[in-house]
């Protein structure tokens, strides 16, 4: 057999767009499974009304319909009270990936790839060969119109646009109808994930109407809008020779290598840029960024990571948490639980550069956990930046830390069968995701080992409120027990000595009880209060998790 030719081999070598990748890797952008595509679509939307409603300082009202129009087949009309998108980017925003105003930016954000709500229209067109229908409001301005992808070259088609002027308000409506979908109310659905993100956005006013008639709303439990994400800087201490060099060649403005290093990164003063020039004797720092070598950013590189260069760590005023009083609140206004303790961990630097921060909180009793008739069992509530995690469960991070540790110390027997949930939430500007669906966080070890940290601080106030409940149900019973013999005795008594009354001798009897185990009961609170004093501080937090 003759060898096949180098021209013959090469002769199908073709360009292909991003857009075509994900239309042929779908599932990383979390369309696999009929019911997790459906939630994936809704999550797309609502998480960019979010977005959009705080930037532009609104309380969000969102709205979600979904209505069968044949089996997995669904058309899901997602509406806000945003600003709207202008004109010109409609097509962008909606219909081309990674294109957005987040991908570029250092800020917190629930998005960051640019993808999510071109992929649904990406989703629409493969799956039912039809564009999405957009109405977008802004200013005094409605534009109608229908946005589809060209797949091959990763670009927006925007057709049948019609422009209205008047009063109109101001909001985005999306429309798209999906086949391969399928709406159910398992833990993984769409109802989950509406109430998922209604718990963490206590700010948000949401309402699900479902497939099947019914209406779900979730009303806001707090006016306050969250503040709006700072942009901050990279941090020196988390940029690779890459990053140096991509940052350098597209500088505008600054003409030197000294002052672009002062003004594109965080804590980087002159004092430093001449501790960096000190170890790089052979790089011309005057010159202009654009002319930035690898060679050289490889050099400048190496010295930032110089043990010798002390940097001060990144600011941390970048994160912005939900709020210790906010989560109190929404999970008292949705869950009702009998106790609920909320930590909020200071932020901490993830790989040398990167700010983030931890909340835990852990609700018990009530409504909290999972229900089946009268059954109830645990629940992980995980989120990324206030977005709920619903899938990835077992690969992620948070499942991981809260498997790791050993709630029997904190009065929970059998953490599955408890009714306990436990609500965690990573904020960032950076959240290392294991994959573009954004489900599950990286199992990184500092991590880990901060969620750890977090969930046991508030589970020994758990402890503590469990220790109450089963010493006064202790307490109840063993007094129960004692005075059913009370009233015979007291009949006895007179009788054997015969002198006495019966209801005198039960008054002095009851009165012995009650004296005797309130002071018992004052005895054992004191040891639970000394039990649970320990351990307060961040050294005694390490020592919990390596256990």
């Amino acid at each position: 057999m003759a060898p096949t030719s180098t021209e013959k081999i090469f002769s199908e070598f073709r360009e292909h767009s991003v857009a075509e990748f994900f239309k042929k890797n779908q599932q990383m952008l979390g369309f696999s499974g009929k019911t997790r595509s459906l939630t994936t679509i809704v999550h797309e939307y609502v998480t960019n009304s979010l977005d959009a409603c705080e930037e532009g300082g609104i309380l969000p009202e969102v709205d979600i319909e979904i209505v069968e129009m044949d089996k997995e087949r669904y058309k899901v009309i997602a509406e806000d009270n945003g600003p709207g998108i202008p004109e010109k980017h409609i097509g962008k925003a909606l219909g081309q990936m990674l294109a957005g105003t987040k991908f570029h930016r250092y800020a917190q954000q629930r998005g960051q790839q640019g993808i999510g709500a071109s992929g649904c229209t990406m989703y629409s067109q493969i799956t039912t060969g039809k564009p999405v229908k957009v109405i977008s409001r802004y200013d005094t301005r409605r534009i109608t119109c229908e946005v589809s992808i060209d797949l091959k070259s990763n670009t927006p088609l925007v057709l049948n646009m019609v422009k209205d002027e008047g009063e109109f308000g101001h909001g985005l409506t999306v429309e798209g109808e999906f086949a391969d979908v399928k709406y159910d109310k398992s833990s993984f659905g769409v109802y989950e994930y509406v109430r998922r993100t209604a718990l963490a956005n206590p700010h948000l006013q949401i309402t699900l109407h479902d497939p099947e008639g019914q209406t779900h709303s979730f009303p806001r439990s707090s006016d306050r809008i969250p503040d709006k994400p700072l942009v901050v800087q990279p941090h020196p201490m988390g940029i690779s020779t890459n990053d140096l060099i991509d940052f350098a060649h597209r500088e505008r403005e600054c003409r030197r290598i000294s002052s672009f290093l002062q003004e594109r990164f965080a804590r980087f003063s002159a004092a430093k840029v001449d501790e960096i020039k000190a170890l790089c004797p052979d790089v011309d720092f005057d010159k202009n960024p654009k002319e930035l070598q690898w060679v050289e950013a490889e050099k400048i590189v190496k010295a930032i990571q110089n043990p010798q260069v002390r940097w001060i760590a990144p600011a941390t005023d970048s994160v912005k948490p939900i709020g210790k009083e906010q989560i109190e609140k929404s999970l008292k206004n949705i869950l009702a639980p009998e106790f609920v303790v909320v930590s909020e961990r200071a932020p901490k630097i993830y790989k040398g550069g990167i700010p983030f921060m931890v909340e835990a909180a852990l609700a018990y009793g009530g409504g909290a956990g999972k229900k089946a008739g009268d059954m109830s069992s645990s629940e992980v509530i995980r989120y990324a930046n206030r977005a709920p995690l619903l899938f990835d469960n077992s690969g992620c991070a948070i499942t991981e830390a809260v498997k790791a540790i050993d709630w029997k110390r904190y009065k929970l027997r059998n953490f599955e069968e408890e009714p306990l949930s436990v609500f965690v939430n990573i904020s960032s500007v950076y959240v290392p995701y294991t994959s573009a669906g954004k489900q599950a966080i990286s199992n990184d070890e500092e991590i880990i080992q901060e969620i750890k940290n977090a969930i046991m601080e508030a589970a020994r106030d758990l402890q503590a409120y469990l220790s109450g409940i089963r010493r006064d149900h202790d307490k109840k019973e063993r007094r129960k027990a004692i005075l059913r013999y009370v009233s015979q005795l007291s009949h006895d008594l007179p009788d054997l000595a015969g002198k006495g009354k019966a209801g005198d001798i039960e008054k002095k009897l009851v009165a012995l009880i009650e004296t005797k185990y309130s002071s018992q009961i004052e005895s054992e609170e004191g040891e639970e209060e000394a039990k649970s004093g320990n351990g307060k501080n961040g050294k005694e937090d390490e020592g919990e998790g390596e256990e």
